[in-house]
């Protein structure tokens, strides 16, 4: 694979927008990341089969740093629910371990890009229809927000998401206002794609025919210049989180969403 200046500006470009909706909406910019990334790949001639878990994992990866950058800016506002952090992450991190050592593995590609885009749809129709919660339901105790990060690392690992499509969801369904859901989110993002990049590694290590400068699935040029640049915008996205409306706020996040699973549903089943 050979960095021609179009590679770099094509990476340039997505780090930078990834950054700002990572710090707008709470998604870690994976959501996003993973589509562009596979048809980056696609066209510089990486295997079918490796494109979308590649995609995947060099998206996740990026979050790392991401994350960071996107919760510095909210937690200066103070919209950060670190008391639901702490007791989300231990869950999401045993999640994230089971499905990039494991699951992520054994699944093909296709299938992988077929499940993406479902349950991005899904996330996204959520979101779109704006239900509000009863206002009696509270937040779980600790055993319930254990379950609830179980799943939310396991789906994020799969998909290669800082989380934010199905955490968001679950704390504004819980009564969680929309700012601090979103703040929150991002600072989930940060074990999420700490557990799952370690797990991409260690599941990809000892794979032939992969592009070369890969470390496991994860795709090192790439990591280094998205990652670079997202940090530079996230917390752009943060501050302007914050001057939006709640309705306005859940509908551009519904509208990219479904865009990007169309595609991701398309590639899915051309490959399977």
């Amino acid at each position: 694979m050979h960095f021609e200046p179009l590679l770099i500006v094509e990476l340039i470009a997505l780090g930078l927008c990834t950054g700002f909706l990572a710090g707008l909406l709470g998604i870690g910019g994976g959501m996003i990341m993973v589509p562009f990334m596979t048809v980056i790949l696609t066209h510089r001639g990486v295997a079918p089969e490796l494109t979308v878990k590649m995609a995947i994992a060099t998206s996740m990866a990026t979050i790392v740093f991401t994350s960071i950058s996107s919760v510095r800016a909210h937690h200066k506002r103070g919209a950060v629910r670190w008391d639901l952090v702490k007791k989300l992450a231990p869950g999401i991190i045993l999640g994230g371990m089971v499905a990039s050592m494991g699951v992520f593995a054994l699944l093909k590609g296709s299938s992988l890009a077929i499940f993406f885009a479902l349950f991005v749809g899904f996330s996204a129709t959520q979101m779109f229809l704006d239900k509000k919660p009863p206002p009696s339901r509270q937040i779980p105790g600790t055993a319930g927000l254990l379950a609830a990060g179980s799943v939310i690392g396991f789906m994020s690992g799969l998909v290669g998401a800082g989380g934010g499509f199905i955490s968001v969801p679950f704390m504004t369904w819980v009564n969680v206002a929309i700012h601090s859901a979103v703040a929150t989110s991002a600072a989930l993002g940060f074990p999420i794609a700490l557990a799952n990049t370690a797990g991409y590694i260690v599941s990809g290590f000892n794979l032939a025919n992969l592009p070369p400068y890969s470390l496991g699935y994860i795709w090192l040029p790439g990591l280094a210049v998205i990652a670079s640049c997202s940090v530079l915008t996230a917390p752009l996205g943060a501050k302007a989180a914050h001057k939006l409306p709640v309705k306005r706020l859940k509908r551009v996040f519904a509208s990219i969403l479904y865009v990007l699973a169309a595609y991701m549903l398309y590639k899915g089943l051309l490959a399977s």
